[in-house]
């Protein structure tokens, strides 16, 4: 069956408030995802029993389920990615964020396993599925949705803005765990504390359906012409070498950013015992930095290229991975230097992944293109690195942890070294 085709239009009239669309619910998103990261420690208290003989049963349990919501970002970025592709853009975003509320929701409701067994960690399970299937969405549909709202010689700049709602959600979530932390006993933290933040991410996930459907389809249907809909698996059939490049890409980035922004803090923890407060603190700040970087990494690779900002992160990180994650001493100045370096190098990769992503795949595609590959690569690599770390730490070799991030790292820059620079060609529309 045939239909009129689809064509992505020229930008829209009002860029800004598309880029509001996209961000304030791309911070909703992620505030939900970060959540659970920065009190993993207090839900595995409550949702796995501890091992006799090893106290790091929890913690192992509670980054495991952090990686199976991970596994189903693929799944949710080829069926968002469809939708986007098929149905427009903003279809799929309205969809990703009222998905993430639901299981946000689901994450403050799971029940003890004291009080109801093994139920307890099937509640959180089903909770961390939907929700990965909601940012794998997310990603796809976002991504190519900032992009294509981009005026010439901007998309670097509406790029990096994927990763500075991102970062606010992340702040928001990381500050809001601080605060808890802080202010509230051990025993109300165990028990009711670490739910109120997924409460309230449901809560603003609304906001965030409310203002996503006041955006501008980018996605429109041209009368002119007739085509049949993309197919779930035309990108992958069709553009091969593009889905294996978009995993190249994003191999060394996915593995860097979930280290330095998710599991620094717990590795610090572990490694140096280091105060949790002290070690959320350095966090916080660290990304206050990095939301402040993303805009001026767009604005460079508009104007000098994708290539060179690509290369100063992964050989950075190649280089200095090892030495940045040997130098914690337990003391928070050494610390946030740490974070705040490696912040300097991500950038040269996050600030412009989504303008990267969506100049390799043409319109038609897009979405759904770029959204499986990339999700299937943080599954392998970035929703894995808590629990390859903790589980190193567990079998007394955690040094091997940061020669593998430089390893992946160095591997990613031999593909950015043979991509053909895109930055100041016409996105295909």
């Amino acid at each position: 069956m045939t239909e009129t085709a689809t064509h992505t239009p020229a930008p829209p009239r009002r860029p800004l408030r598309q880029l509001l669309a996209a961000s304030v619910g791309n911070a909703v998103e992620w505030y939900d995802w970060y959540a659970y990261t920065f009190l993993a420690t207090h839900i595995a208290r409550q949702v796995f029993p501890a091992g006799a003989s090893n106290s790091m049963v929890p913690l192992l349990s509670t980054f495991a389920v952090f990686a199976v919501g991970f596994f189903m970002r693929p799944v949710g970025g080829l069926l968002m990615g469809a939708i986007a592709d098929r149905r427009g853009r903003r279809t799929a975003l309205t969809a990703t964020i009222l998905l993430m509320g639901g299981s946000s929701l689901l994450v403050a409701l799971t029940p003890t396993y004291m009080s109801v067994g093994v139920l307890s960690p099937v509640v959180l399970v089903t909770a961390r599925l939907l929700q990965g299937l909601s940012v794998g969405g997310e990603f796809a549909a976002s991504t190519t949705f900032l992009v294509e709202s981009a005026g010439p010689g901007r998309r670097g700049l509406f790029s990096s803005f994927q990763y500075v709602s991102t970062s606010i959600g992340q702040l928001a979530a990381s500050g809001l765990a601080a605060l808890l932390v802080t202010a509230l006993p051990e025993d109300a933290m165990n028990t009711w504390g670490w739910r109120a933040p997924f409460l309230l991410g449901a809560v603003l996930s609304l906001a965030g359906f409310w203002i996503r459907r006041g955006a501008e389809e980018t996605l429109t249907t041209d009368p002119a012409q007739a085509a049949p809909r993309p197919g779930l698996f035309d990108a992958l059939r069709h553009h091969p070498r593009a889905s294996l490049l978009i995993g190249g890409i994003t191999a060394g980035g996915t593995l860097a950013y979930y280290t330095w922004t998710s599991y620094l803090p717990t590795y610090a923890e572990l490694e140096t015992g280091m105060a949790k407060e002290d070690a959320l603190l350095a966090g916080t700040l660290s990304l206050a930095l990095f939301a402040l970087l993303q805009p001026i990494g767009g604005l460079l690779s508009d104007r000098f290229g994708r290539k060179p900002s690509l290369l100063f992160f992964g050989l950075g990180f190649a280089v200095l991975a090892v030495p940045l994650l040997h130098a914690l001493d337990g003391s928070f100045l050494t610390l946030l230097l740490v974070q705040c370096a490696g912040m300097v190098l991500l950038t040269g990769f996050t600030s412009i992944s989504a303008a990267v992503n969506a100049e390799v795949f043409p319109a038609r595609v897009r979405a759904a293109g770029i959204g499986f590959p990339y999700s299937l690569t943080v599954a392998l690599f970035g929703g894995t690195a808590p629990y390859i770390g903790t589980l190193l730490q567990d079998l007394d070799v955690p040094g091997l942890f940061a020669w593998y991030v430089a390893a992946l790292c160095l591997c990613s820059s031999a593909v950015y070294l043979r991509l053909p620079e895109s930055a100041h060609k016409p996105l295909d529309r």
